[in-house]
């Protein structure tokens, strides 16, 4: 056998191996019977399905019983059978108060339900929907005023070391003080920490000198007017010296205490802001005007608690002080802060006194009842809002706030109701 001869037999075994390329399908589905997603009847025989008689469409049937409930993403949701269905959205506008109800002794009162508190906002009822008796975290701003007499204020500093044990480890203390001006020491800490007992060793102070101006003609001297009437009789004979007034005494309570409320106002939701003032309450010099300090707090949540210390905290003289003359010195100033803001005043004039007073305020502030309420008002109008609360029980004080005036903050999230 010849060599072409075998190259053309092993060309005619190769081409036989080659497979033939795939037919078409005669037995294909006419127009519109296929639909997405449903598949078709198999074949009666064979891989070639046959084609359905003429004038009869071949209706297709589901590969799976469950393609027929699936929903079909390009004709969007099922419609609702009930014709009266929608979604109304609100907003909340939600308003917290804390309160204290004390008998006619002074003692807190427990065993409170919101079942015996009435709530009104502008003289209308409003309807309770919150109320707890559960403790809050503090954050507290605590004030000392530096300006006090020098046997005052040694009963101050020494009764600053029992003030941290009134606090909890979840709390948090900033520490201020005031003399010509307010400076503070810390900002928030830890109410047991070594920051915090730093601070307050640090805000100790001597205390200042009662200023003595014993000039005009009822003082019993030479002096009337500012001048020696009678060179004989004065110090360096035949002298007509001026006689030097001595400034008045500067005490910036207002200064300090909106100091000591801007730190506070920082603090996280859920926390009870307070601004704890140990002062004899007098005020004199300072740029804010009281009326914007008790807005702010307000404003803004915060309450102000105080111990009431020297001379203003005797029983006769401290009812004297309320009385106010106009252009002079607020001689206690601190009763318009703690009424105006839900707050309380412990006068004591001993250092044990002190002492146990820092324990007594905050036991108070801790135990607290707080209900809420959802207002009816257009919120953000700017608008002062009076509060008064009143429990169902004889003989009883509630001490509470007597006013807000509504933010933005207080608005809540957006709830829906559906109906269905």
């Amino acid at each position: 056998m010849t060599l072409g001869q075998q190259g053309q037999k092993t060309e005619e075994a190769s081409a036989q191996q080659i497979p033939d390329a795939p037919r078409p399908q005669v037995g294909l589905p006419t127009l519109n019977t296929v639909r997405p997603g449903m598949g078709t009847a198999p074949a009666a025989s064979g891989d070639q399905a046959t084609p359905p008689a003429p004038g009869k469409e071949q209706v297709p049937q589901p590969a799976h019983p469950a393609a027929t409930s699936a929903p079909n993403p390009d004709e969007g949701p099922a419609p609702e059978s009930s014709a009266d269905s929608f979604t109304l959205r609100v907003q909340t506008n939600f308003v917290e108060v804390p309160f204290t109800v004390k008998d006619n002794k002074g003692k807190p009162v427990p065993g409170i339900t919101w079942r015996e508190v009435r709530v009104f906002e502008n003289n209308l009822p409003q309807r309770i929907t919150n109320f707890t008796v559960d403790p809050f975290p503090l954050s507290v701003a605590i004030v000392i005023d530096q300006s006090l007499t020098p046997d005052n204020m040694t009963k101050v500093n020494n009764s600053l070391a029992a003030l941290q044990g009134a606090f909890a480890p979840y709390d948090e203390v900033a520490v201020f003080s005031y003399n010509n001006g307010p400076r503070k020491w810390t900002d928030f800490t830890a109410g047991q920490s070594a920051r915090l007992n730093f601070a307050l060793e640090q805000a100790k102070a001597p205390g200042r000198e009662v200023y003595m101006n014993m000039g005009g003609p009822m003082a019993q001297t030479n002096v009337i007017n500012g001048r020696v009437f009678d060179p004989n009789t004065a110090p360096v004979r035949n002298s007509q010296a001026i006689e030097l007034k001595v400034p008045k005494e500067v005490h910036t309570l207002n200064d300090a205490i909106l100091e000591a409320a801007k730190a506070t106002a920082k603090a996280g939701k859920g926390r009870r802001r307070v601004v704890y003032v140990i002062s004899d309450g007098k005020e004199y010099g300072s740029q804010a005007k009281m009326k914007d300090v008790i807005q702010y707090l307000q404003t803004n949540k915060v309450a102000v608690y105080g111990t009431l210390v020297g001379d203003s905290s005797l029983p006769v003289i401290g009812f004297l002080d309320k009385i106010h003359i106009p252009l002079t010195m607020r001689d206690n100033a601190l009763v318009s802060y703690t009424s105006a803001t839900g707050g309380n005043l412990e006068a004591e004039l001993r250092q044990r006194g002190i002492e146990e007073s820092f324990q007594k305020i905050f036991e108070e502030v801790r135990t607290q009842y707080t209900l809420g309420y959802y207002t009816h008002e257009p919120f953000i109008d700017g608008k002062y809002r009076t509060l008064e609360l009143r429990v169902m029980r004889p003989n009883l004080t509630v001490i509470s706030k007597k006013g807000y005036y509504p933010t933005a903050s207080d608005i809540g999230p957006i709830n829906q109701i559906q109906r269905k």
